[in-house]
């Protein structure tokens, strides 16, 4: 693969809830519940003057609806990172919940890729049961499924030189994660496979989850990634803002990993 990829991390909402809401079944732990961060990305790819954007957090409709609110609205947050969506060559949609396509039709004129699992299951019939329904936007999701330019993937694919989108499943039936050879050595970028470091740190399942064993099949795949070498970008977790160089620009946006 060739790399010289930078990744920047853009934080444009957070919010407090509990342990016991973002760690399945966290009784079983023996330990008393508490306060969780949770803190909410979308990421930019850039090497030389190429960009590429994945996902697009959540629409003030959609995150409204589930009491969310913004930090800086995700597009503003790409326009303070240098990222304007007219000079975006690719969209990468990691999953299809509610917080990762709000904003798809900024990028209508950019191809996307997304997992054809992803696609499917969310515009078949399960999804509309409650327990699936409560993490996606049907019009967002209809949107991708009927816009031109869109490339189905599956199992483990280059999207571009040098990133390789690899379907993990799991948090949801298409979940992929992205295997990024940056200029400094290799980064994997997990999004939802893993919310918190903890989960892969301490094998804690997290709690919205579409198939438990895959959810463990993604902690064993990222682990190995990190045991050669790759850094670890989490897709909800508080401490990517300290575990990577802030922005020199902008330090309460984001950070950077090259």
């Amino acid at each position: 693969m060739s790399g010289g990829w930078s990744l920047t991390a853009l934080r444009y909402a957070s919010r407090m809830t509990t342990r016991s809401d973002v760690f399945l079944r966290y009784g079983q732990y023996g330990e008393p519940d508490g306060p969780q961060e949770m803190t909410y990305y979308l990421w930019v790819l850039r090497k030389g003057e190429r960009t590429i954007v994945v996902d697009t957090g959540f629409s003030a409709a959609g995150g409204g609806a589930r009491g969310r609110t913004f930090l800086v609205e995700p597009l503003e947050a790409l326009r303070r990172a240098g990222v304007e969506p007219d000079a975006v060559e690719l969209l990468i949609v990691t999953h299809l919940h509610y917080d990762h396509t709000g904003h798809l039709d900024a990028f209508a004129d950019a191809p996307a890729v997304v997992s054809r699992s992803e696609v499917e299951f969310w515009t078949g019939p399960l999804a509309a049961r409650t327990q699936f329904a409560a993490h996606i936007e049907p019009g967002e999701v209809r949107g991708l499924d009927q816009r031109s330019g869109v490339t189905l993937l599956a199992g483990e694919q280059e999207v571009a030189p040098g990133v390789v989108s690899i379907e993990v499943g799991g948090h949801s039936p298409g979940q992929t994660i992205l295997a990024i050879e940056g200029e400094h050595g290799p980064i994997l970028l997990t999004s939802d496979a893993v919310h918190f470091y903890e989960e892969v740190e301490r094998d804690r399942a997290c709690g919205v989850l579409h198939d438990l064993a895959r959810v463990y099949e993604a902690y064993d795949t990222i682990r190995d990634h990190a045991h050669r070498g790759a850094r670890v970008v989490a897709g909800h977790d508080p401490l990517v803002m300290d575990r990577f160089p802030r922005l020199e620009s902008d330090p309460e946006l984001g950070v950077l990993v090259a």
